[in-house]
């Protein structure tokens, strides 16, 4: 009886200190500077929010590829604007290199928008582009990729690639001083 009293104590010690902590929050926006060890990034809704990096930090790049490069069999992940009619036409589609939270959602919560990661299944050349058809356990999508969609592949990066006007996505936790330190850094390549 005496073990079954510690194992419950000891449960809910770290229930307590897992609730007392903070959760990590996704960043995401357009480097506006870095010093080699803070960035600042610009939400697109004008907030800046200063980044640290810690040496464990995972940067990764999104390279640039064409079209031409995604196979049947390419795990991808698609941010699609949903038309009027449901059609789906991509703006952004990154290859991946293996599976990774497969299925189809709104995107950030906006009805307007979707993401799907899914294993395509089929290309079709159409009037209005080029057709993908994505399909994950549970269901498939068809989705339009237009001429001007951003498409990539996720590479492993490192601190050169964050530079004022790459855009990135990361998720940082808040330290018990406050302040933001990243743990995952998916970095874009600036315009040009």
């Amino acid at each position: 009886m005496d073990r079954f009293r510690i194992a419950v104590f000891f449960c809910v010690l770290t229930l307590t200190s897992a609730a007392g902590a903070q959760a990590p929050e996704r960043v995401r926006g357009t480097i506006t500077a870095f010093d080699g060890n803070v960035f600042s990034v610009k939400s697109p809704e004008g907030k800046n929010v200063n980044i640290q990096l810690a040496e464990k930090t995972v940067i990764i790049f999104t390279r640039p590829i064409a079209l031409a490069d995604i196979k049947p069999g390419d795990f991808l992940g698609v941010t699609s604007m949903k038309r009027a009619d449901g059609a789906l036409t991509a703006f952004e589609v990154r290859r991946f290199p293996k599976p990774v939270n497969p299925g189809h959602r709104p995107f950030e919560g906006r009805d307007d928008q979707t993401m799907t990661n899914a294993t395509v299944s089929a290309t079709v050349q159409s009037a209005k582009g080029r057709e993908l058809t994505l399909s994950y356990e549970g269901g498939s999508q068809k989705i339009v990729v237009p001429e001007n969609a951003s498409i990539s592949m996720l590479v492993p990066g490192d601190r050169s690639q964050l530079v004022p006007g790459a855009t990135v996505n990361l998720t940082a936790a808040p330290g018990s001083d406050g302040k933001m330190t990243a743990v995952r850094v998916q970095v874009g390549r600036p315009p040009r």
